[in-house]
């Protein structure tokens, strides 16, 4: 990986994983950590829930829009997290590909958003650790 090492979040519509996700990536990684988001068939926009308990801990993904899924965006990244959506990226020698499995918020109420949003948070803190430690002197 370079000095910086970049992730891309694939999910189908781009809509709530993959953008509750890459939000926290770019919150608690801040500037160590470039950050995507993707998917193979973008939705017309983000998940009101999703949206909603991000504003809840203070992550606005609200002009957020779903994007969709290059092969470009796959070369480009370090690290291709899947959301266990089923989706697939193009495989390319020395990324590192991971599936998180995890529920998909379409369709359900704030509260079960809430619990797949802390799940994500928690996957997000181990990457971090994994790939951009914050260094101490």
């Amino acid at each position: 990986m370079a000095d910086k090492p970049s992730v891309l979040f694939v999910c189908v519509h781009n809509a709530g994983r993959s953008q509750m996700a890459a939000a926290w990536l770019t919150r608690l990684a801040g500037d160590r950590v470039e950050v995507r988001s993707a998917g193979s068939s973008p939705g017309d926009q983000v998940n009101p829930a999703a949206v909603r308990v991000m504003a809840e801990v203070g992550i606005d993904i609200s002009t957020e829009t779903p994007k969709l899924l290059t092969v470009e965006a796959v070369r480009e990244s370090d690290v291709c997290v899947t959301m266990g959506c089923g989706d697939t990226c193009p495989v390319f020698p020395g990324k590192r590909y991971l599936d998180w499995k995890l529920e998909d918020p379409a369709g359900q109420g704030v509260e079960a958003v809430r619990l797949i949003r802390d799940e994500i948070k928690t996957l997000v803190e181990g990457l971090i650790a994994e790939i951009a430690p914050e260094m101490t002197a």
